[in-house]
């Protein structure tokens, strides 16, 4: 995409704070309920970016205690991805969605790679790892993930790769920006009108 159209807003950076969270059964802290995500802050941010306001966003560490959290700081563009598990799931956030895209994947593709990032990114040993996707995880694909696929305006399968159905959204996208979106950008006279969201 050309540089300045998108924004991206992640849910991954609104966790609350682990004494907030719900525990299961066993005692374990369940991050895989709608409930765990601050829903008010995600959305107000939707709101402020699609009013041409820029947002700043503490980095969620995925309680490494080895990495310091910094400030992402995001700028308005004319297409805004909110990118997250419970987008959907939240009737005021999929309302607002003009584009609603779904990532497919097989459920032994999806183990596997939660299994490596896990492992490499925030240092879960594997049987932790399968303990969430057994009594977390899965449930909430069930639940609150899986019975919005088929409303989505685009399924894109990631199984082994998903160039194809990138390249359909990209161009799709590009086709949504305004036509002189490029000099529009270099005076940074981008007007909040224009701004759409998408997913």
């Amino acid at each position: 995409m050309p540089k300045g159209s998108v924004c991206i807003i992640s849910q991954d950076n609104y966790y609350k704070p682990i004494e907030e969270q719900e525990k299961d059964p066993n005692g374990i802290v369940n991050f895989d309920l709608p409930g765990s995500i601050n829903r008010v802050s995600f959305y107000r941010d939707l709101i402020n970016l699609n009013n041409g306001n820029k947002i700043t966003i503490k980095e969620y560490t995925f309680n490494n205690s080895n990495k310091i959290p910094g400030k992402i700081e995001v700028k308005p563009a004319p297409i805004i991805i909110m990118e997250g598990l419970f987008i959907f799931h939240y009737e005021e956030i999929r309302k607002a969605l003009d584009l609603r895209v779904y990532i497919d994947a097989q459920e032994n593709v999806k183990l596997q790679r939660r299994i490596k990032r896990d492992a490499e990114e925030r240092g879960y040993p594997e049987d932790e790892v399968k303990y969430q996707w057994n009594h977390h995880v899965m449930p909430s694909y069930k639940k609150y993930l899986r019975p919005y696929r088929d409303d989505c305006h685009i399924i894109i399968t990631n199984n082994s790769h998903y160039t194809k159905g990138l390249d359909v959204l990209v161009n799709h996208l590009k086709s949504q920006l305004p036509e002189n979106f490029s000099s529009r950008f270099i005076t940074g006279k981008i007007q909040t009108e224009q701004i759409k969201s998408s997913t």
